[in-house]
C-alpha cells in the first residue's frame, strides 16, 4: 500500500468521477452523522468498534471524494477533514468496504435520512477493484467464473455426469422411466438456472426441482453453458466482468429461445441479473424472469402442484436472504410457501424487510481472511435461530444455506438447514 502509483490511484479517483451524479452526491451530503445506524450494523453490534458504524464509511468516501473534487477539499482539506486516497486510506477501505461489510442494506432502512449507504459501499468497492486491490480470495471466484462458465470450476463432463445420475434418481423415485432433467432443449418455457454449489455440494437441490418440475408438467431445461446464478462481480465492484457474465446469461435466454429465465435460490443471483444486470448491459429485457421462489407460489396458488402440510411434523423457521427481500422485495412468498407446506412455523424476531443478515453475504464466505469476523456477527443470527426452538431452518438461497450449516456446526444449533425447494418436494403429492 505504501507504493501506490500516482496512476492507481487516479483510476481509483476516475471512479468517483464517474459515478459523481446525484443519487451519490446526495448520498454523500445527506448523512448527518448522526449514528442511529450502528445498532442496524452487525459489525458494530458484535464487535462495538467505531469504525465499523455505517456513517464512518459514508464519512470515508465522502472525505476522499471532497479531497479531490470540491473547492474547499482541495485548498483546505484539513478545514474540512478531507483525506488523501493514498496508501493509509487505501487499506482503510479495503479493511471497512470489504472486510467489515455485507451488503445486507439493514442501516439504509434505519438511516432516518434514507442516505442509500450500502450504495456507497458498492462505490467503495469498485475503486478498490479498479485500482487491482480486490481481495484475492473474492476475485479468484469471479476468475472461475470468467474462464470456466461456472464460480466453482466444474467441468461440462463431470456436470453432466451428476445431472444424468440426478436424472435416474427421479425416475426411480417418480416411478417414470420418461421422466427427466432436460439439458440444452430449445423453445422450452423455462430455462432454469443453478448455483454451482448445487451440483458440487448439494445435488439434492436439483432433485427438489426436478420432481416439482415433473409434477408441474413444465417445459423446462438446463443449459450446460451457461447456468451460473451467481454473479460475484457484483461483489467485487468489478462492472466490466460482472457485464461480461450478465451478458453471458442473456445470450444463453436468447440462444435457446426459452420464454423465461428462473432465477435458483440465490439472493445476490437475482439482484444481480434480475435488477443490476439492465445497467449493466444498459439495455431491457423482453422476456420476463422470477425467482423460483415466486415460481413455487405460483404452482402452489394454482393448483398446479399439490401439497400437504401435514407431512412435515417438525417445527419450521425461516431465514430472510437480505438482497432477496431487503432489495428484491420478495417477502410473502416463502411465507405463503410455508402456509401451505408446513403445520408448525414460527418466524424470527426480527424478520421480513427488517431481517439479520446471517453473515455470508457481500462475499464474506469467499473471503477467507475475514473468516473470524464472519463467524462471529454471525453468533446474531445463531441467537435468533435458537431463540424459534425450530428443529428446521428454510432458506431460500444457497449462499445463506452455506453460512447457517456453518453457524450449526460452530455454534452447535443441531438444526437441518433446507432450501425452500426441498421443503416443497417433500411435501409434494403426486398423482
Amino acid at each position: 500500500m505504501e507504493h501506490l502509483s500516482t496512476h492507481t490511484i487516479e483510476k481509483g479517483l476516475e471512479i468517483l468521477r464517474k459515478f459523481d451524479d446525484g443519487r451519490f452526491l446526495t448520498s454523500i451530503n445527506s448523512c448527518v452523522h448522526c449514528g442511529l445506524c450502528a445498532d442496524s450494523c452487525m459489525y458494530y453490534v458484535s464487535m462495538k468498534e467505531n469504525a465499523f458504524i455505517p456513517a464512518k464509511k459514508v464519512a470515508l468516501i465522502e472525505s476522499i471524494y471532497k479531497r479531490y473534487y470540491t473547492f474547499t477539499g482541495r485548498t483546505f482539506p484539513k478545514l474540512i477533514h478531507a483525506k488523501e486516497l493514498n496508501g493509509e486510506t487505501t487499506a482503510e477501505l479495503i479493511d471497512l468496504f470489504y472486510g467489515a461489510c455485507t451488503l445486507c442494506g439493514r442501516c439504509n432502512i434505519h438511516c432516518a435520512i434514507g442516505v442509500d449507504i450500502a450504495y456507497l459501499v458498492s462505490i467503495g468497492r469498485a475503486m478498490l477493484a479498479e485500482m487491482g486491490l480486490t481481495p484475492p480470495t473474492l476475485q479468484s471466484t469471479v476468475d472461475a467464473a470468467l474462464t470456466s462458465g461456472n464460480n466453482m470450476r466444474i467441468a461440462t463432463d463431470d456436470f453432466v455426469e451428476t445431472l444424468k445420475w440426478l436424472e435416474e434418481e427421479l425416475r426411480d423415485e417418480v416411478n417414470d422411466p420418461d421422466a427427466s432433467i432436460p439439458l440444452n432443449e430449445k423453445d422450452r418455457n423455462l430455462l432454469y438456472t443453478l448455483n454451482p454449489r448445487e451440483p458440487k455440494f448439494f445435488p439434492l437441490s436439483i432433485s427438489a426441482m426436478a420432481k416439482i418440475f415433473y409434477a408441474a408438467r413444465e417445459s423446462w431445461t438446463i443449459s450446460t453453458h451457461m447456468y451460473d446464478v451467481t454473479n460475484y462481480a457484483f461483489f467485487t465492484g468489478n462492472l466490466n466482468e460482472a457485464r461480461i457474465i450478465a451478458q453471458r446469461m442473456l445470450d444463453e435466454v436468447k440462444k435457446l429461445n426459452c420464454r423465461e429465465l428462473i432465477l435458483a435460490e440465490c439472493g445476490h443471483g437475482e439482484r444481480a441479473f434480475r435488477w443490476e444486470a439492465p445497467n449493466y448491459l444498459q439495455t431491457n429485457f423482453d422476456f420476463p424472469v422470477r425467482t423460483s421462489v415466486e415460481l413455487l407460489a405460483q404452482y402452489i396458488a394454482s393448483g398446479r402442484i399439490k401439497v400437504d402440510k401435514t407431512l412435515m411434523k417438525e417445527k419450521v423457521t425461516l431465514h430472510d436472504p437480505c438482497n432477496l427481500v431487503r432489495s428484491g422485495g420478495i417477502i410473502q412468498e416463502q411465507r405463503y410457501i410455508l402456509s401451505k407446506t408446513v403445520t408448525d412455523f414460527v418466524e424470527m424476531n426480527p424478520h421480513g424487510a427488517d431481517n439479520l443478515c446471517c453473515g455470508g453475504g457481500g462475499g464474506q464466505l469467499s473471503m477467507s481472511e475475514y473468516n473470524e469476523r464472519r463467524m462471529k456477527i454471525g453468533e446474531l443470527k445463531a441467537e435468533q435461530i435458537k431463540k424459534t426452538g425450530a428443529s428446521v431452518v428454510v432458506s431460500p438461497c444457497h449462499n445463506c444455506v452455506d453460512q447457517l450449516l456453518q453457524l450449526n456446526s460452530y455454534y452447535k444449533l443441531r438444526v437441518k438447514i433446507k432450501t425452500l425447494a426441498e421443503l416443497v418436494a417433500e411435501a409434494l403429492v403426486l398423482e
